[in-house]
């Protein structure tokens, strides 16, 4: 099943959702398509995750501010540092997240670890089957077909591939994500068997950043709902790992650029503010 939405600022714009086949999930997360006629330039942040995402664009183009150029599809991996993503007005795509185990199966070790706080073209990735698939994509009618178009095609891609991550570093992203990252990492790494070392350069090897980076993303994300719903920052600080009130407000900072404040200020001005 397909759901839509209208922006509700910034011009003419649409989301419309759908769930990955059951033999995706949880690897491969919502499919986003968009489309927008906006007429004017848009934004949005882009926070980090713990998620590597593939946008697909078959319309219009995209920048990335503080880079030069523009592109009509971009591959992002894993990343610590926000980065505002904007378009002129007019573009037309679709996005999906991968968790970096589902995307070390589907782009390869080494593609993942040099993924990391990059942007890279979709086709230097995966090579002539991303434009292939974007062509496919754009001459879909409707977002029920492009939907089943990448059910099908990441299942045929995936298909037969065992290749992923090993079982101690699978263990140690599940430990960290049960625990939005509070778990201090050498007992993340008891778990496993392993030295701390070993761990360390095994999970940025197989996942592309180092199980201390990804807690950092995991503890962020925790304080950003806990901070949505209302809760307050001495609160969240305590609830999400944080050594202090001040700490939160500096990872804040360091990680989107804004801090708690002005953040939620700015979150609740745009709708499409936040993406992962």
């Amino acid at each position: 099943m397909v759901r839509g939405r209208v922006c509700t600022s910034g011009g003419r714009c649409r989301w419309f959702y759908g769930r990955p086949d059951a033999r995706l999930r949880p690897g491969v997360g919502t499919y986003r398509g968009f489309r927008s006629t906006a007429g004017v330039r848009q934004e949005r942040l882009v926070v980090p995750s713990g998620r590597v995402s593939l946008l697909i664009g078959f319309g219009g183009g995209m920048r990335v501010r503080g880079a030069a150029g523009r592109h009509t599809s971009l591959v992002s991996g894993l990343h610590t540092r926000s980065r505002v993503l904007g378009h002129d007005g007019d573009v037309h795509g679709v996005e999906l997240t991968l968790v970096p185990w589902a995307a070390h199966r589907l782009f390869g070790t080494a593609s993942l670890a040099e993924l990391a706080d990059t942007l890279a073209d979709p086709a230097e990735v995966l090579g002539p089957r991303a434009r292939d698939l974007a062509e496919r994509l754009a001459a879909a009618a409707t977002w029920p077909e492009r939907f089943a178009l990448l059910d099908e095609t990441l299942l045929r891609w995936t298909a037969g591939d065992t290749a992923g991550p090993s079982s101690p570093v699978l263990e140690a992203w599940h430990v960290l994500e049960r625990s939005a990252g509070s778990l201090p990492i050498r007992e993340v790494a008891a778990v496993t068997g392993w030295s701390l070392r070993h761990l360390e350069a095994r999970f940025r090897e197989q996942i592309g950043i180092t199980p201390k980076r990804l807690a950092r993303i995991l503890r962020l994300n925790r304080a950003i709902r806990e901070l949505t719903q209302g809760t307050g920052s001495a609160d969240t600080a305590v609830r999400c790992g944080f050594y202090d009130q001040a700490h939160l407000s500096r990872e804040f900072t360091s990680m989107t650029g804004l801090p708690p404040g002005r953040f939620l200020a700015a979150s609740g001005g745009a709708s499409a503010w936040l993406a992962g």
